[in-house]
Protein backbone atom coordinates (compact mmCIF):
# COMPACT_ATOMS: atom_id res chain seq x y z
CA UNK A 1 0.00 0.00 0.00
CA UNK A 2 1.13 3.80 -0.98
CA UNK A 3 1.43 6.34 1.62
CA UNK A 4 0.71 8.82 -0.87
CA UNK A 5 -2.53 10.30 -1.99
CA UNK A 6 -5.39 8.47 -4.19
CA UNK A 7 -5.93 11.89 -6.33
CA UNK A 8 -3.87 14.18 -7.74
CA UNK A 9 -4.23 17.16 -9.26
CA UNK A 10 -3.36 19.48 -12.46
CA UNK A 11 -4.14 23.05 -13.21
CA UNK A 12 -4.09 24.82 -16.57
CA UNK A 13 -5.69 27.08 -18.78
CA UNK A 14 -9.10 25.59 -20.80
CA UNK A 15 -7.21 26.42 -23.89
CA UNK A 16 -4.39 23.45 -22.93
CA UNK A 17 -7.30 21.31 -21.62
CA UNK A 18 -9.03 21.52 -24.98
CA UNK A 19 -6.15 21.44 -27.20
CA UNK A 20 -5.77 18.04 -24.74
CA UNK A 21 -9.28 16.78 -25.66
CA UNK A 22 -8.28 17.40 -29.74
CA UNK A 23 -5.42 15.56 -29.30
CA UNK A 24 -6.40 12.95 -26.99
CA UNK A 25 -3.63 13.48 -24.62
CA UNK A 26 -2.54 15.98 -22.32
CA UNK A 27 1.65 16.76 -23.17
CA UNK A 28 1.98 19.35 -20.59
CA UNK A 29 2.06 23.37 -20.28
CA UNK A 30 5.23 25.04 -21.02
CA UNK A 31 6.58 24.53 -17.60
CA UNK A 32 5.80 20.70 -18.07
CA UNK A 33 7.28 20.50 -21.31
CA UNK A 34 10.48 22.36 -20.69
CA UNK A 35 10.96 20.44 -16.93
CA UNK A 36 10.50 17.17 -18.66
CA UNK A 37 7.28 16.07 -16.73
CA UNK A 38 4.04 17.30 -16.28
CA UNK A 39 3.62 18.78 -12.41
CA UNK A 40 0.99 17.51 -9.86
CA UNK A 41 0.02 18.61 -6.69
CA UNK A 42 -1.81 17.08 -3.70
CA UNK A 43 -5.03 18.65 -2.68
CA UNK A 44 -2.87 19.45 0.65
CA UNK A 45 -0.62 21.55 -2.35
CA UNK A 46 -2.41 22.42 -4.90
CA UNK A 47 -3.92 25.93 -3.17
CA UNK A 48 -0.13 27.10 -2.50
CA UNK A 49 1.07 25.69 -6.11
CA UNK A 50 -1.79 28.20 -7.79
CA UNK A 51 -1.06 31.02 -5.45
CA UNK A 52 1.98 30.91 -5.97
CA UNK A 53 1.93 30.05 -9.93
CA UNK A 54 -1.30 31.25 -11.64
CA UNK A 55 -2.16 34.72 -9.34
CA UNK A 56 -3.97 36.74 -12.05
CA UNK A 57 -4.02 34.19 -14.75
CA UNK A 58 -7.82 33.41 -15.55
CA UNK A 59 -9.91 30.52 -17.02
CA UNK A 60 -8.13 27.92 -15.43
CA UNK A 61 -9.25 24.58 -14.71
CA UNK A 62 -8.19 21.79 -11.86
CA UNK A 63 -8.17 18.08 -13.20
CA UNK A 64 -8.59 15.81 -11.15
CA UNK A 65 -6.67 12.05 -11.42
CA UNK A 66 -6.99 9.36 -9.77
CA UNK A 67 -3.08 7.94 -8.87
CA UNK A 68 -4.13 4.43 -9.25
CA UNK A 69 -4.87 5.23 -13.44
CA UNK A 70 -0.88 5.85 -13.62
CA UNK A 71 1.96 3.64 -13.78
CA UNK A 72 5.58 3.76 -12.99
CA UNK A 73 5.67 6.94 -14.67
CA UNK A 74 4.05 9.09 -11.62
CA UNK A 75 7.57 9.96 -9.36
CA UNK A 76 7.16 11.29 -6.13
CA UNK A 77 10.10 13.94 -6.06
CA UNK A 78 11.24 16.72 -3.40
CA UNK A 79 10.10 20.15 -4.49
CA UNK A 80 8.92 23.36 -2.39
CA UNK A 81 9.51 23.15 0.84
CA UNK A 82 11.28 19.60 0.93
CA UNK A 83 7.85 18.36 0.16
CA UNK A 84 6.86 15.24 -2.11
CA UNK A 85 5.33 16.50 -5.31
CA UNK A 86 3.63 14.03 -8.22
CA UNK A 87 5.40 13.81 -11.39
CA UNK A 88 4.51 12.79 -14.18
CA UNK A 89 6.97 11.43 -17.07
CA UNK A 90 4.57 10.61 -19.87
CA UNK A 91 1.57 11.91 -21.47
CA UNK A 92 -1.31 12.50 -19.68
CA UNK A 93 -4.64 10.38 -21.52
CA UNK A 94 -6.95 12.81 -21.38
CA UNK A 95 -9.50 9.86 -19.95
CA UNK A 96 -7.57 9.53 -16.87
CA UNK A 97 -8.98 12.87 -15.65
CA UNK A 98 -11.88 12.09 -13.59
CA UNK A 99 -13.30 15.38 -12.76
CA UNK A 100 -12.63 18.83 -14.54
CA UNK A 101 -13.88 21.76 -12.72
CA UNK A 102 -13.27 25.65 -13.34
CA UNK A 103 -11.37 27.47 -10.71
CA UNK A 104 -13.12 31.16 -9.66
CA UNK A 105 -11.19 34.18 -10.82
CA UNK A 106 -11.31 36.85 -8.20
CA UNK A 107 -10.80 40.77 -8.68
CA UNK A 108 -7.33 40.21 -7.09
CA UNK A 109 -6.12 37.76 -8.98
CA UNK A 110 -6.63 34.95 -6.80
CA UNK A 111 -9.09 32.20 -7.23
CA UNK A 112 -11.77 30.19 -5.38
CA UNK A 113 -11.65 26.52 -5.02
CA UNK A 114 -14.56 23.94 -5.33
CA UNK A 115 -15.96 23.57 -1.03
CA UNK A 116 -14.66 20.75 -1.02
CA UNK A 117 -10.53 21.85 -0.62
Amino acid sequence: MSDHPDKIYKVLSKNEWKRALSQGVFKGAAVDLEDGYIHFSTAEQVQETVAKHFKGKTELLLVTVETKHLNDDLKWEVSRGGALFPHLYSDLDVLMATDVVPLKDNDDGSHTFPEEF
